[in-house]
């Protein structure tokens, strides 16, 4: 029986770092960071859709699946 992947992922993930009974200072809470769309992509497939250049270098990178739009989950 092979593993099937989770379908359900997301590339905003969060964890609460540890804070000790004995810390003087308040807990920090949760942090948030992004992994970047290519460590789910595996490889990259030939023949992607590509950006128009101007576009491409106004999002960082020629094919869309691996743009990845930063949204600051803190401003919530």
């Amino acid at each position: 029986m092979m593993n099937q992947p989770n379908q359900t992922f997301t590339r905003m993930k969060s964890y609460t770092p540890f804070h000790s009974a004995f810390d003087p200072c308040p807990p920090i809470g949760q942090k948030y960071y992004s992994t970047p769309p290519h460590l789910y992509l595996g490889f990259q497939p030939p023949n992607l859709e590509q950006f128009p250049p101007k576009e491409a270098l106004k999002k960082g990178t020629l094919w869309p699946i691996l743009y990845d739009y930063y949204e600051n989950p803190y401003k919530k």
